[in-house]
């Protein structure tokens, strides 16, 4: 029998019904194959996209009866305990707060949203409503990188002085990510990741910020930046520098150094492929690698037991609030050709060991409609 809307989820009931909302890239090949590896308390049981193709053939892959267009999105909310979503940038506030109105958990791709405004009222609409709201980062979930933040925080780098990261791809021409109508540009896209990693492994927020935005007057990215090159100063004088960019070769690194050593993360960020990163203390250097694994899976898992155990969930709102905060004032920064001071902000809660999960990898499926973003 489906749960009313609104109705919370039975304590007796352990499995969390989801709908994906949107059936872009991410969507087909990582958060749709990701419920085989979740099945202990997370079943995917509908899909909305407004494209008919995307929706008959998603639907007959993964035997759902449900599936919906946007318009019928109220609809999809009567028959779900929580939405996954997965749409571009600039639609996950009014989602989300849809959801939230309709008692309906909400699990959201990163960045949260587009200005710090729209996060607070997703984090408002959901406290109102009395429903769990979590930020995909994945990473928070990823075994190898909660270790190098293990590693950073127990200080086997010793003080730890500045943390570097180049992350960079060719984007498709066309691509929503270079439209300034659907919250394009590469610190929405692939800085949070930069952002979010050096606020986590310094333990620490930053308290001003700067950046300089180029353009090389490619046509395709004339809405947005093509290349921004940003600096986050923290407390203890230690700082954070990395570059981003939609016209470049594909790279995603990290470097964080301390007085005693440094961890060189490469690949750093990715979820294609195994991650790998290089220790060197005291002049002697060690490896450690781990193979391609479903980094999505381990989320869904954690955020039902939030849901069941009526837990609040990390990466929490808060923690996309201020990651949104931080690109907006570094986009000011180079719109401006100044620092920009930020507010002191008090992280509650941090990836901890009840997140480590590991999950094998899921092979590519094929793929409706959609094609990667970069053409590297």
């Amino acid at each position: 029998m489906l749960r009313r809307q609104g109705e919370p989820v039975s304590p007796a009931k352990r499995t969390i019904r989801y709908a994906v909302v949107g059936l872009g890239h991410i969507a087909q090949v990582a958060v749709l194959p990701a419920f085989a590896h979740a099945r202990r308390n997370s079943q995917l049981v509908a899909v909305v996209s407004d494209d008919r193709a995307k929706r008959c053939e998603i639907a007959k892959r993964y035997r759902l009866d449900r599936r919906y267009t946007y318009d019928q999105f109220d609809g999809c909310l009567a028959d779900v305990d929580a939405v996954y979503i997965a749409l571009p940038n600039a639609m996950h506030a009014e989602y989300t707060i849809r959801a939230a109105k309709a008692g309906v958990h909400v699990l959201c791709e990163k960045p949260m949203a587009v200005t710090a405004q729209e996060c607070q009222q997703m984090i408002a609409a959901c406290r109102k409503g009395g429903v769990k709201l979590m930020i995909a980062y994945r990473l928070h979930f990823e075994a190898l990188n909660l270790e190098a933040m293990d590693l950073a925080r127990r200080g086997q780098l010793g003080e730890l002085k500045f943390f570097a990261s180049s992350f960079s791809m060719a984007v498709r021409r066309g691509d929503i990510r270079t439209k300034q109508e659907y919250g394009g540009g590469t610190l929405y896209d692939i800085g949070v990741y930069c952002i979010n990693a050096a606020r986590n492994l310094f333990r620490s927020e930053p308290t001003q910020v700067s950046a300089v935005s180029v353009n090389s007057g490619l046509a395709t990215l004339a809405e947005i930046d093509e290349t921004t090159a940003s600096t986050l100063k923290f407390e203890d004088d230690r700082v954070a520098t990395f570059v981003t960019s939609f016209n470049a070769a594909a790279v995603a690194a990290y470097r964080i150094v301390g007085t005693k050593g440094h961890l060189h993360a490469d690949p750093a960020y990715e979820y294609a492929e195994g991650l790998e990163y290089t220790l060197t203390i005291d002049g002697k250097t060690t490896k450690k690698s781990m193979g391609k694994r479903d980094q999505f899976a381990p989320e869904l898992l954690y955020f039902s037991d939030c849901i069941l155990d009526e837990r609040e969930p990390e990466p929490s709102g808060e923690e996309g609030l201020q990651d949104v905060k931080i690109v907006q004032a570094l986009y000011r920064s180079a719109r401006t050709g100044r620092p920009v001071a930020l507010r002191a902000f008090q992280k509650r809660t941090r990836p901890t060991s009840r997140q480590r999960s590991t999950r094998p990898g899921i092979k590519k499926p094929s793929l409706v409609k959609v094609q990667s973003a970069s053409r590297n």
